[in-house]
């Protein structure tokens, strides 16, 4: 099973560790929400019993199927990463090849066939820098490279708990929690962000900042870095380390809410953090911060648990967890990031999001601007992707793995 990283999500029963879910005071909750159940430790069984050599197992063969029309610019394709559940091994790559309207499924292990455990447990983020691809595997402790046209492996990068990757100059930079998952706030740790040289895979220094980082953005020669102490459960963390690039020293903390996750910046060259609350009392909300001062600058009363940016709109999607009413509430929003104005609540225009049982993640296509939902369902079966156009109105859709969650884009 898989502890949630995604913490408005009201996941399976193991899922809401990994990025401070709250902690119920009752002993059943505890249970409920963080134990891993029988069904789940079967699985994770079977996940073992056929991923412990590989050498003695035939590889799970790739499966394509044809969607869309096929589509020619600088943009050839997409990789999407699904996360997997927690302690099952399961997470994958998939592949969208505009050229041939083509989805392939499942590619790592294909062009992979002799790593033992193929991509691992967990998969938290995926970018492209250069010519690589980079993919973070939380609970591996690893961030895997890969050639971005092959998806050859060529290293990886040894982190504990890693969460998400950015890029700067010849450096990448990588959060950690440090620890290993854990509720008990009493064994928390400062987290750190590790500075890898591409050219090596090196670590060549790291820099402590909050609790439990996750998301983090480079602006204005900073680097921003959204600290959510989830597991300091009720006492989040509620702030953005700030850490100068060139001496790769945190120097200041910005105070901005609780429980903070994701970071983009926009054209203007303004900071878009997102806070999960409480999931009481303090709903979850958006924040911009001017990077020339290191100030909140505004707030937006939506949740967010992806987003993306496009020109002037920040496109976003939540499933959020809400204690008081006990349900997930599921929102789509677009703000326009020059005037800060929520201008849809519903960039869906079809109906169809009734589809979508827990949509995830986020990504718009920067020539076409059509837009990608990933659907995570019940967390434990394979999710779905929806292609949708700029009108709203659905294309096409696919299978994907579990969980699928991040999308990165291929360039000629």
């Amino acid at each position: 099973m898989k502890l949630c990283r995604k913490v408005e999500s009201r996941r399976h029963p193991t899922a809401r560790i990994a990025c401070g879910a709250p902690v119920q005071s009752k002993v059943e909750s505890l249970i409920s929400h963080y134990c891993l159940s029988v069904w789940g430790l079967l699985t994770l069984s079977a996940v073992v019993l056929f991923t412990c050599c590989r050498h003695d197992e035939p590889v799970i063969p790739v499966e394509e199927e044809q969607h869309g029309d096929t589509v020619r610019n600088e943009i050839t394709g997409f990789y999407l990463l699904n996360e997997g559940n927690m302690g099952s091994n399961k997470s994958t790559l998939d592949y969208y090849d505009y050229t041939t309207a083509t989805y392939r499924r499942n590619i790592y292990a294909e062009a992979n066939p002799d790593v033992p455990k193929e991509l691992g447990d967990v998969g938290n983020d995926l970018k492209i820098y250069g010519n690589r691809l980079y993919a973070v595997i939380n609970c591996s402790n690893k961030v895997e490279v890969l050639d971005a046209r092959t998806c050859k492996r060529i290293g990886q990068v040894n982190i504990p708990n890693c969460r998400y990757i950015t890029f700067d100059g010849k450096y990448a930079y990588v959060t950690s929690y440090a620890g290993p998952v854990s509720l008990d706030a009493s064994h928390a740790q400062i987290g750190y962000v590790a500075r890898i040289d591409t050219a090596t895979l090196q670590i060549d220094s790291t820099c402590l900042v909050g609790y439990q980082p996750d998301e983090l953005a480079v602006a204005n020669g900073k680097l921003y870095v959204a600290n959510s102490g989830g597991y300091m459960v009720p006492d989040y963390d509620s702030t953005v380390s700030v850490i100068d690039l060139k001496t790769f020293k945190q120097t200041k903390r910005i105070t901005v809410a609780k429980n903070l996750w994701r970071v983009r910046t926009d054209r203007q060259g303004q900071l878009w953090v997102s806070s999960r609350g409480d999931y009481y009392g303090t709903p979850a909300k958006l924040y911009c911060i001017d990077p020339a001062t290191d100030q909140v600058t505004d707030s937006i009363s939506i949740a967010v648990s992806a987003m993306d940016i496009s020109g002037d709109s920040l496109y976003a999607c939540a499933t959020a967890w809400d204690y008081i009413h006990y349900e997930d509430v599921v929102t789509y929003s677009i703000i326009n990031t020059r005037t800060h104005e929520v201008v849809s609540t519903r960039f869906i225009t079809d109906g169809t999001e009734t589809q979508i049982q827990k949509p995830y993640g986020i990504k718009v296509h920067p020539v076409t601007h059509d837009m990608y939902v990933t659907d995570a369902k019940n967390y434990v079966n394979p999710g779905m992707l929806h292609c949708y156009g700029s009108d709203g109105i659905l294309k096409w859709s696919v299978r994907t793995g579990d969980i699928p969650a991040q999308i990165t884009f291929v360039y000629q």
